[in-house]
């Protein structure tokens, strides 16, 4: 059996950004928190890509943008929610502090704004993925 410090959680980033992409992924570092494993990003620039890797399963954490077009982030959170079995978390980024109120209509797990603060970030991210490993019983 693997230890959690021998598993590699995975992380979809999903935004038609390269540059929010490359922020998340550079935010959340290689471990986005001491105390859990190392992290493999796949990033997503189309839904239909996203939701096809998502059916596959072994997925620990979805970060998506919500600002993201023509399918922004909030619209996929949802439908993930509803339509894949065992959908991952979700930490939703959102244009403004303002929108965290769409988020609840979207069922995202955790909603951090742009600008994207790393900290902020991480933390969300980390307390996403922890029951993670306590599930996988890893």
């Amino acid at each position: 059996m693997s230890t959690a410090a021998e598993r590699t959680l995975t992380v979809l980033v999903y935004s038609d950004d390269a540059a929010v992409r490359a922020a998340v992924i550079a935010a959340l570092g290689r471990r986005p928190a001491a105390d859990l494993p190392l992290v493999e990003y796949l990033e997503f620039a189309t839904e239909p890509a996203l939701i096809r890797r998502l059916e596959q399963g072994g997925v620990d954490l979805a970060v998506l943008d919500g600002e993201a077009v023509p399918s922004g982030g909030m619209g996929i959170s949802r439908r993930m929610k509803n339509e894949i079995y065992a959908a991952p978390p979700v930490l939703l980024l959102t244009g403004r502090r303002d929108d965290a109120w769409l988020a609840t209509w979207s069922q995202a797990d955790a909603v951090v704004p742009h600008p994207i603060d790393p900290v902020l970030l991480a933390r969300a991210a980390a307390a996403l993925l922890r029951p993670r490993l306590a599930v996988t019983g890893s």
